[in-house]
């Protein structure tokens, strides 16, 4: 009952999985086990919960809107394995949520304004994360699979690429939705590495090398990087300049950003470094 009074957001981005076919798809996607804990962003009116709760361990369930507080409580408020917060997941320190868990996966139904700040902030805190299943708009996840060449390409992929391996697992229509969004969906795993072929130590210097190169997509990487900001000009200058640092990087001077693959961005961060 008072799930069926409360009405979706537009503000929050609020699009709520009414689909249990794709429900049932996601859930088997991640295949929880009931020694582990699960997080699960947005649970929203407990479309994945419910399945969670039967199979994994233990859930950690963020909400933001407080509306739904209470109809979750309500749902789900009885379990031992149910923990509920009420937080913006773009603040959450989810390795201190999780406790006493100090690993755990990750499902969402993300809200699409906030899907790549959320993806960042979870990269950011992959210390304590396994592996991500997410829906997203099927667009963000086009960018995060884009390969070297796509106009796709982008900085979130880079940055994704780096420290996940990506794999798209399904499309979800839009009227599995309610209210029904104009876009489709799409579901992905993400799965954090566990090394990497090439290591960069100083991840805010390969974020600043990533982003300064796809400051202006038309321009090539070697405009991008002649212009970049001040703090990483000073590095470059002291590798000879920007054309000489793609020269030792082994990138053609006249390429974008878009055509280096991850072991290019690698070889470029860690000659800065």
């Amino acid at each position: 009952m008072a799930a069926s009074r409360h009405h979706a957001k537009k503000r929050l981005g609020q699009n709520f999985l009414v689909n249990s076919g794709v429900a049932d798809r996601i859930l088997s996607a991640l295949n929880p086990r009931d020694d582990e804990t699960v997080i699960e962003i947005g649970p929203g009116q407990g479309a994945l919960t419910t399945g969670l709760l039967e199979k994994a361990g233990r859930v950690v369930a963020i909400e933001f809107d407080r509306q739904l507080i209470p109809i979750l409580n309500d749902k789900f408020g009885a379990s031992e394995k149910f923990k509920l917060l009420e937080a913006d997941a773009l603040e959450v320190d989810f390795c201190a949520a999780m406790q006493p868990a100090t690993r755990a996966r990750v499902i969402a139904n993300l809200p699409y304004n906030i899907s790549t700040a959320v993806l960042e902030r979870m990269i950011e805190q992959r210390g304590c994360i396994d592996e991500m299943v997410l829906m997203l708009q099927r667009e963000v996840v086009d960018r995060i699979t884009a390969q070297p060449g796509s106009t796709e390409r982008g900085f979130l992929t880079v940055m994704i690429e780096a420290y996940c391996e990506v794999e798209k697992l399904f499309d979800v229509a839009p009227g599995s939705f309610r209210p029904v969004p104009k876009v489709w969906s799409s579901v992905i795993r993400l799965r954090m590495r566990q090394s990497q072929t090439i290591t960069v130590s100083d991840e805010a210097l390969f974020r600043s090398v990533v982003s300064a190169g796809f400051a202006q997509r038309r321009k090539t990487i070697l405009n991008n990087l002649r212009n970049a900001p001040e703090a990483l000009q000073a590095r470059i200058k002291l590798q000879g300049g920007a054309s000489i640092l793609l020269c030792e990087a082994e990138i053609a001077l006249q390429n974008r950003a878009e055509t280096l693959t991850i072991a290019e961005w690698f070889r470029l961060a860690g000659l800065l470094q």
